[in-house]
């Protein structure tokens, strides 16, 4: 046999060799950087090169890392990863930002960076606060917010209370304790929206209560300050404290009358305390719902918007979103969020809220079908990726809705893996780590395709709201329990719920119902027969 002829039978082997070295190579050097998964034949490799979307599977539109013009483009990337990434992993924004809305964040930017901290304006600000007098020649007013209750609560209310200081142009400092630091990144160029740790009034949050003598209401009631709209702001505290918490089910009277918003716009301190999202009650306001209407032309677009640009993850936040995200749910055709809330004053046996959550998905058709039928699990399997992402402070939904699948093929072959990134068994609000937890799995949720929750949920409101998607609401209170209708409804509205309306008695003896004031203020489909929410109308 000749040379020519001969088998040259080491090309393969070396060719298989050169194989795996690049293989090794690719996996080192994805170790080094940024991963995003992909397949390669049967084998799942990392890689560091870039994507700009959800998926590597199914490539969409570069994301508008501005968000429509919501966010101005002058603040540092490294200070704050997640504002300009984040929206790469959520699908486009159903409704579009109104002009008027970003000229007037533009404007308020730059308010807040004139009288922010560390600025002369605030420094004097702070002194006329020390004289206890109050002044109608201030530049510079404030609102200051103090937490209460769950994170979800404080997302609503810090919102709110965003939205409140746009229409009356007053500065937003918020009162951030250690459990909340490191959560969200700073949202206004240029300067900070912490309360400085020198102000001179401590502790806001145990200081200030229903019976706080600088409380409003308080103060009308001992008539240490007439209930005047006439009145002179010399005349007037320079201080006051706004209280919007929730009183058995019920804000406190007059915070939303028209004449007495016009006494608290000439005091030049205020402090709000709340524990939920009354935003939707500064539509009952006639002085500002031109305003409202000129910013969200899409009633059910307030908190979407505000939320987007207000709640950017802090980085060590956006390191637990990214990281599980690109590890599980990257390669996904289908993203389902399933958030599961039990409530302590509303215990419900885990079988009952289990069953509901099966019957919702069935009629509802969110999860993928089992094949019941098929007891040799040979379902031929498809080239479908779902994921489930169970969200909950227990594990047994999650071990659960694992086992169903991994003990039963569906009925189209399509595969399946579910997820729960933590279960913490107990709400632990005053931990900083619970929190950052907390908004992450948010945020994850809010990415999902369809998303599932639970009703009067905060931290589903939250969610929803940042995806701009209308959720399957689980009816699974005690009292929705106990009436006949469906497992889960669909929400007719991408707002949240404000649980507890103010009562509207501005004239003695004559109260009016909120949701009669407007067409677009109805009551909540998910928290009947109270509650408040923003709808558009159909």
């Amino acid at each position: 046999m000749g040379m020519g002829k001969r088998k040259r039978w080491w090309l393969p082997e070396l060719a298989g060799i050169g194989l795996l070295l690049i293989a090794l190579v690719v996996i080192f050097l994805g170790g080094q950087s940024n991963h995003f998964a992909l397949y390669f034949e049967d084998t799942f490799i990392t890689t560091s090169a870039p994507i700009d979307r959800c998926s590597s599977r199914h490539p969409e539109t570069p994301h508008d890392k501005l968000l429509g013009g919501l966010l101005s483009p002058d603040i540092d990337e490294q200070s704050c990863f997640s504002r300009y990434k984040s929206s790469m992993f959520r699908k486009p924004s159903p409704f579009s930002v109104s002009p008027y809305l970003v000229e007037k964040l533009r404007k308020y930017e730059e308010l807040h960076k004139k009288c922010g901290p560390k600025s002369d304006l605030y420094k004097r600000a702070i002194d006329q606060l020390n004289s206890g007098q109050n002044t109608d020649k201030a530049e510079c007013k404030y609102v200051i917010w103090t937490q209460i209750n769950g994170l979800g609560n404080r997302m609503l209310s810090l919102a709110s209370t965003f939205l409140y200081s746009l229409l009356t142009n007053r500065v937003l400092l918020v009162e951030l304790t250690t459990e909340m630091r490191d959560v969200f990144c700073e949202p206004f160029p240029g300067s900070s929206w912490q309360l400085p740790p020198d102000f001179p009034i401590k502790n806001l949050l145990l200081k200030y209560g229903t019976d706080s003598p600088e409380s409003y209401t308080v103060m009308l009631k001992n008539k240490t300050i007439p209930g005047d709209s006439n009145i002179r702001p010399e005349s007037l505290p320079s201080l006051v404290f706004f209280n919007a918490v929730a009183f058995n089910w019920r804000m406190e009277n007059h915070l939303f009358c028209e004449d007495d918003q016009k006494i608290l716009q000439k005091i030049n301190w205020m402090v709000v305390k709340s524990d939920g999202y009354y935003a939707a009650a500064l539509f009952l306001l006639p002085a500002y719902r031109n305003e409202l209407r000129r910013l969200f032309p899409v009633k059910e677009s307030v908190f979407h918007h505000l939320g987007r640009y207000l709640f950017q993850p802090a980085n060590p936040v956006w390191n637990i979103i990214e990281r599980f995200y690109r590890t599980h749910l990257i390669n996904s055709d289908e993203k389902v969020g399933l958030q599961i809330r039990q409530f302590r004053e509303e215990p419900i046996p885990f079988e009952d809220v289990y069953n509901r959550i099966i019957e919702c998905s069935e009629t509802e058709n969110l999860l993928p079908k089992l094949d019941q039928l098929n007891h040799d699990n040979s379902t031929p399997i498809i080239d479908k990726r779902i994921s489930v992402l169970v969200l909950s402070l227990s594990s047994e939904f999650y071990d659960m809705i694992k086992a169903m699948y991994y003990e039963k093929s569906t009925v189209s072959g399509e595969m399946v893996a579910v997820y729960q990134p933590t279960h913490e068994r107990e709400q632990d609000s005053q931990a900083k780590f619970h929190n950052q937890k907390a908004f992450a799995e948010m945020f994850l949720l809010s990415y999902c395709d369809k998303i599932i929750t639970t009703a009067t949920s905060t931290f589903g409101y939250v969610a929803h709201g940042l995806a701009g998607s209308k959720p399957w609401v689980l009816r699974t209170l005690n009292r929705l329990m106990k009436e006949p209708g469906p497992a889960c409804v669909r929400s007719m509205s991408v707002e949240p719920c404000l649980h507890s309306p103010p009562i509207i008695e501005c004239k003695e003896n004559v109260r009016i119902d909120p949701t009669e004031v407007e067409p677009y203020l109805r009551k909540c489909d998910d928290a009947p027969p109270m509650g408040l929410k923003l709808y558009d109308l159909v």
